[in-house]
């Protein structure tokens, strides 16, 4: 089965010093349960009917029901593709994570994508309130490669679930290079569109892999789950930074464009609450 990422593209744009393939357009919602479950239902139906093609949900233990099964209840309601954004590596054994994905993957007959990372800041303290091991920053690598070989172990050769991952540092870069389908960048919030570039374009992309573009700051809302609560929209939006767009419709258009052509972003996640305001958008340029 084909992974979303290399899809048949539109023609070719350069970064850096080589050309890679330009992807049509595609857009996710991240949509925590942070609402009654009936209201959550009908908040997933909206954004697939908006043109989403994927819902994601974190992984966040104890703030809400585990997203396995909150992604099986969204696959079936809505019929498109669902993934989590992401689970966290430390918090989870490799072969019980691989095992889930895998039968998201069954289940949705091919419609799960496995977001993968080692985990949002603070994960140590997390751990522990939850009686886990603090595994080293170091060895967080090693277990996201653990469950992306056991996933494939189980996929088996009529299967291939899309792992998408989360870059920070080097290593985690080396790692995605090498067995993503789909990267998306932790960058800080508060960082220029220049050194986001520049971070976008030192990851070796040879393999040209869909980039993905976490937006959580859409005019003056903040996503939940998606930025820290003292995160300030209009410092995110003076910086020039790409967690930022406008709630305006044609100028989000317009820039999410732009981000495409200069720098390769063809996916683009945001937060369900406001997701709404951008539904013209994802109407207009879903698929293009």
């Amino acid at each position: 089965m084909t992974p979303p990422g290399p899809s048949e593209g539109e023609g070719l744009a350069m970064t850096g010093d080589s050309a890679r393939e330009i992807r049509p357009l595609r857009f996710g919602a991240l949509a925590p349960i942070t609402i009654d479950v009936p209201t959550w239902r009908d908040q997933v139906c909206g954004l697939a009917d908006s043109g989403y093609s994927t819902i994601l949900m974190p992984d966040v233990p104890q703030w809400q029901p585990a997203p396995g099964p909150a992604l099986a209840v969204a696959a079936t309601i809505t019929g498109v593709r669902v993934g989590t954004w992401v689970y966290a590596s430390p918090v989870r054994p490799a072969w019980i994570t691989a095992w889930e994905a895998h039968s998201l993957s069954v289940l949705t007959e091919g419609r799960f994508e496995m977001g993968i990372g080692t985990g949002r800041p603070g994960i140590a303290d997390q751990l522990r309130e939850l009686g886990l091991a603090v595994t080293p920053t170091s060895q967080r690598s090693s277990q996201v490669r653990e469950i992306v070989a056991a996933l494939r172990d189980l996929d088996g050769p009529d299967l291939h679930t899309p792992v998408v991952m989360a870059v920070g540092g080097p290593k985690a870069g080396a790692l995605a290079a090498e067995l993503a389908d789909t990267v998306t960048f932790v960058m800080p919030q508060i960082e220029t569109r220049s050194a986001s570039m520049q971070r976008v374009q030192r990851f070796d992309n040879r393999r040209d892999v869909e980039l993905a573009l976490h937006v959580p700051v859409v005019g003056d809302s903040v996503a939940a789950f998606m930025a820290g609560p003292d995160t300030d929209p209009a410092a995110v939006r003076a910086a020039d930074s790409l967690a930022f767009l406008s709630s305006d419709p044609s100028a989000a258009a317009e820039e999410i464009q732009r981000r495409r052509e200069e720098i390769g972003f063809s996916y683009f996640v945001f937060g369900a609450d406001v997701a709404g305001a951008l539904a013209p958008v994802v109407a207009e340029l879903a698929g293009r």
